[in-house]
């Protein structure tokens, strides 16, 4: 039997297309699931993608060729280019979606006028040009103020959105206004949206829960069972609240979807890349072969250098960032550390 295609805009009733325009920057899995959400309900989606092979892939193909090839797109939805500026020029909400290593090389090539564009992250990494989160990034380097800037928030793992399983963003904006136009271009039958006003908080969040899923990896690797990686993330969610007080006191509850269930998620899914990471150190690979044999970029490696120096300055207790540091930066011993680290787990 042939394999079934998931093919975009053909398994739901034609509806009302939205008049927003809007683009995506990046061509990993998730700004391809990112555009798969958005052809749903907007005319027409503009594509920034990394080549000019994968633009040409594309439109031959109809699919990312490295990524959820999988999903088949209607060409005459999408308007694809290689040019930042072509695209920022032409949108009104601009979804950046790149690695966050590679966010200041795409964003430094950006000359034209964006002062009423929303830019909305959904990166969940440190931008290591400015040690900073992209909120930041966006207001220091390119005077992008929060009211123009947005973030989603899980738990949606790109895979579930290429089958249509259905998935959960959070979307956090300053706006109301903003939040309600973001909300109507994302939902569809299988994207169910909540929004935010904890900009920072979300976006720490998402960053956090990457580098605890490397831990819950690890422990995997080295054989804990289901009842350790339980104590293990309950003691990630607090410390995940410890460290959002400390960054960026705000209304929030760490046990809604964004924090708490990014982080389930992103801890035990088969699809996450940072647990993939984990398990494989726990297994006794060297973080160096680790990261060399993975397709994709795990951002909680690059997040657990800033995170620690971060907590180290603000003098928090957080023993499950010290044992990941330790293993990723210092070259210690995963089991040992693994096995230090459970007398401080309750």
């Amino acid at each position: 039997m042939a394999k079934k295609k998931i093919i975009s805009e053909s398994s739901h009733p034609k509806k009302n297309k939205n008049e927003v325009s809007v683009g995506v920057v990046g061509s990993g899995s998730f700004a391809t699931a990112i555009v798969k959400m958005l052809v749903e309900n907007c005319k027409v989606v503009h594509w920034c993608v990394r080549s000019e092979f994968v633009k040409g892939a594309i439109e031959l193909r109809g699919h990312n060729p490295s990524y959820l090839t999988a999903v088949n797109f209607n060409l005459k939805s999408l308007k694809l280019t290689t040019d930042i500026n072509e695209l920022v020029s032409a949108c009104d909400v601009i979804v950046l979606a790149t690695p966050s290593i590679y966010l200041s090389d795409t964003m430094d090539k950006m000359t034209c006028e964006y002062g009423d564009k929303i830019f909305v992250s959904a990166i969940k990494g440190i931008i290591p040009k400015v040690n900073d989160v992209v909120a930041h990034y966006l207001r220091d380097e390119f005077k992008i103020g929060f009211r123009n800037q947005a973030v989603i928030a899980g738990p949606c793992h790109a895979e579930e959105v290429a089958m249509e399983r259905l998935s959960y963003l959070t979307v956090a904006a300053v706006e109301d206004e903003t939040a309600d136009k973001l909300t109507g271009i994302f939902s569809s039958d299988f994207i169910k949206v909540h929004s935010s006003k904890d900009i920072l908080g979300n976006e720490y969040s998402a960053i956090l829960k990457n580098i605890f899923a490397i831990g819950a990896g690890i422990a995997s690797g080295l054989g804990y069972g289901d009842n350790f990686t339980a104590v293990f993330v309950s003691n990630a969610i607090r410390e995940m609240e410890i460290f959002l007080e400390a960054i960026y006191e705000a209304p929030r509850d760490v046990n809604e979807s964004a924090y708490l269930g990014d982080l389930l998620v992103t801890a035990y899914s088969l699809f996450s890349r940072n647990r993939s990471l984990g398990n494989l150190i726990g297994k006794g690979y060297t973080v160096k072969s680790a990261i060399q044999s993975m397709n994709m970029v795990a951002e909680g490696y690059y997040a657990a250098d800033s995170i620690y120096k971060t907590a180290k300055q603000k003098n928090l207790k957080l023993p499950i960032i010290d044992t990941i540091y330790a293993i990723l930066y210092e070259g210690k011993n995963a089991e040992k550390q693994f096995k230090k680290l459970t007398a401080k787990l309750n």
